[in-house]
């Protein structure tokens, strides 16, 4: 016999909870607001103690003053965070998505390597010493190893094992020439060892204006293959069963990864984890829809640049610690601790 419910039962059924669509974008507008106060905290905080009524007014008022210099400068330096951190943690969102390998990064395929060798060789062949003069060597030394390593893993045939041998040999090569030019070159080694360590201390208008219409464009095109790419993490029969074009998706995503990390690391140097980490982490309560994994990982990521840059500046002082440095001492732990939970889920 079927009973009717009762009316408190037929009204608690129609007040169905949240789904977990709206749980999923409550929680990327609480991200964006956890980003905007960093990008504050970045502004008012410094190697250089200043009262938040300077700050205040460094922000609204340009009369050449200490203190307006100061903000001016931090409010490049914020900016450029929250650019290149985006553009890492997008990166690596999609190199984790295009490997299948949920601990890769932006230095497997080679990028960094690519960018790094570049500068090096800009500064003992071609006399180059000027942030300005790194950003396009960097780029270009990143766009051409992205190229190569997609050539060498196959082009349209590439495999995921295969880009990542590519990528890993290529790196091993540069990393090779870069240290056997910076050991007989004192000249390269003084100017380069402030580039490698990666920092935002340098960041200046003229750089963000440099690398802005790249990192947009690899921002968009990350975005556009969300889609795509959730067919190509289900494995190369699945997608295709999908309809996914498995080479076109492949050779977009390489571009966009390399467009994205190319253009933060002409800009800041090689930072470290921050593409590793940041996805890694946004997959454990986003789950494995790129559509959600993306734009998180786009946001979250400044966060953990910025704040690391914050931190940097503030346990040195006067001095203070490179974000690179910092980013480093944060993410080895917690790359141990992710590969040990994937080999215990694996047993």
């Amino acid at each position: 016999m079927l009973v009717d419910s009762p009316p408190e039962q037929r009204a608690a059924t129609a007040a169905a909870p949240p789904t977990r669509r709206a749980i999923r974008a409550l929680g990327l507008l609480v991200s964006v607001v956890i980003l905007l106060l960093v990008a504050l905290a970045s502004i008012a905080i410094g190697a250089k103690e200043l009262p938040l009524d300077q700050v205040w007014h460094g922000l609204f008022h340009d009369t050449g003053t200490y203190g307006d210099v100061v903000v001016d400068a931090r409010l490049s330096r914020t900016v450029l965070g929250l650019l290149a951190g985006a553009a890492l943690g997008l990166s690596g969102a999609v190199l984790q998505a295009l490997t299948r390998n949920p601990l890769a990064d932006p230095g497997l395929l080679g990028i960094n390597a690519g960018a790094s060798a570049a500068v090096v060789t800009a500064i003992t062949y071609f006399g180059v010493s000027t942030l300005s003069g790194y950003v396009w060597f960097a780029f270009f030394g990143a766009a051409a190893v992205g190229a190569l390593v997609w050539f060498l893993g196959g082009s349209r045939g590439a495999t995921p094992v295969r880009l990542a041998l590519a990528g890993t040999a290529i790196s091993a090569a540069l990393y090779g020439y870069l240290q056997a030019v910076m050991i007989t070159d004192d000249a390269a080694l003084n100017k380069l060892r402030f580039w490698t360590v990666g920092s935002l201390a340098s960041a200046s208008n003229p750089t963000i204006l440099q690398v802005l219409p790249f990192l947009a464009a690899g921002t968009l095109l990350a975005l556009g293959l969300a889609r795509p790419l959730n067919a190509v993490a289900m494995g190369d029969d699945t997608a295709r069963a999908l309809g996914a074009n498995l080479g076109r998706t492949r050779a977009l995503a390489m571009l966009a990864a390399t467009v994205l990390c190319g253009a933060a690391t002409a800009a800041c140097g090689p930072i470290a984890f921050v593409g590793l980490m940041v996805p890694h982490v946004v997959r454990s309560f986003t789950g494995p829809d790129l559509r959600w994994i993306l734009p998180y990982a786009t946001v979250l990521s400044p966060v953990l640049l910025l704040g690391a840059d914050v931190v940097g500046r503030v346990v040195a002082r006067p001095a203070e610690l490179q974000v690179g440095v910092v980013t480093a001492i944060i993410g080895g732990p917690v790359f141990i601790l992710l590969v040990r939970r994937r080999r215990t889920a694996q047993l």
